[in-house]
């Protein structure tokens, strides 16, 4: 038998927006870009270790700064830099790959995001 969703007294969660999401997919894309970036720009010793090493920085990044409970919390000035250099940082992957429109297309869409979230956390 199926349980009905009960609330717990004192337990708040926060809800799930659509920029949420999103941000989620840019954060995805960037590990995404990064592992193709990796293995497909590098010669053979290297490509293993660029097509694991990029994703684990930047996760590592994320989670250390940006993530939604930071190991190290930041400015909100400081914290979009951070996310700032993490976009170009993909960009120029798409770039050196000779795909420069999914580059600026990821910027776009990532900078957005990036905008109206810095806009929610400082209202």
């Amino acid at each position: 038998m199926a349980q009905d969703s009960v609330t717990e007294p004192g337990v708040t969660r926060p809800a799930i927006t659509p920029l949420d999401i999103v941000r989620t997919l840019v954060l995805v894309a960037g590990l995404a870009t990064f592992a193709l970036w990796g293995f497909a720009a590098w010669a053979l010793p290297w490509n293993f270790v660029v097509g694991i090493g990029a994703p684990v920085v930047l996760l590592l990044v994320w989670a250390l700064f940006l993530s939604p409970r930071p190991v190290l919390r930041l400015h909100p000035f400081l914290r979009a830099a951070v996310e700032l250099v993490i976009y170009a940082a993909v960009t120029l992957a798409w770039w050196s790959m000779d795909a420069a429109w999914a580059g600026v297309a990821f910027a776009v869409v990532a900078v957005a995001a990036g905008v109206m979230a810095g806009r929610r956390t400082l209202s």
